[in-house]
C-alpha cells in the first residue's frame, strides 16, 4: 500500500470519529439542559422516564448516597425545588456507551431545604450509558463548595 493511501485513510477515519463525537457531544449537552430545566421545573416524567435510569445511583450534596427511588420521594414532596439553577459542562469523557461530564452548578433553593434562598456552588458529576432506551444518566455526585 502506498504510504499517501494509508495517510488518507488515517485521515478519512479520524474525521468520521470526530463528527460523530461531535454530533454525541451536542446530544449529550442537550439532554444536561433538559436534565436541568426538568429539575429546575420539577418535571418528574421526563426525569423518570426520559432521563434518570431506574438504577441510577446518586451522591447527594448532603454526603448521602442516595438512589432514584428516594430522589423520587423528595421530588414528590418539594425537597427539590430552585429559584435558579445553572450548570456549565467543564469536561466530557466518552467511553464506548459512556459519557462522563463534569462541571459546576449554581442554585437557588427555596422552600424547606438548607440553604433557602442562598446561592449554593457545588461541583458535579454524570455518568450517562446508552441502552435500547437511549441516554440515561445511570451515576450521579454533587458536592456543595460554596454557600452565599
Amino acid at each position: 500500500m502506498r504510504p499517501h493511501i494509508t495517510l488518507l485513510a488515517l485521515s478519512l477515519f479520524i474525521s468520521i470519529i470526530a463528527v460523530a463525537q461531535d454530533s454525541l457531544e451536542k446530544e449529550i449537552r442537550r439532554l444536561e439542559n433538559l436534565e436541568r430545566e426538568s429539575v429546575l421545573k420539577g418535571d418528574s416524567v421526563t426525569l423518570f422516564n426520559k432521563i434518570w435510569s431506574n438504577d441510577m445511583v446518586i451522591n447527594t450534596p448532603a454526603n448521602v448516597v442516595g438512589t432514584v427511588a428516594g430522589t423520587k420521594a423528595l421530588l414528590k414532596s418539594g425537597g427539590l425545588t430552585y429559584l435558579s439553577f445553572e450548570r456549565t459542562i467543564e469536561k466530557m469523557a466518552f467511553h464506548n456507551n459512556v459519557v462522563i461530564v463534569m462541571g459546576g452548578e449554581q442554585i437557588r433553593p427555596q422552600g424547606n431545604q438548607p440553604n433557602a434562598g442562598k446561592l449554593v456552588s457545588r461541583r458535579f458529576t454524570h455518568v450517562w450509558m446508552n441502552s435500547t432506551n437511549g441516554w440515561r444518566i445511570i451515576a450521579r455526585h454533587a458536592s456543595v463548595f460554596k454557600v452565599e
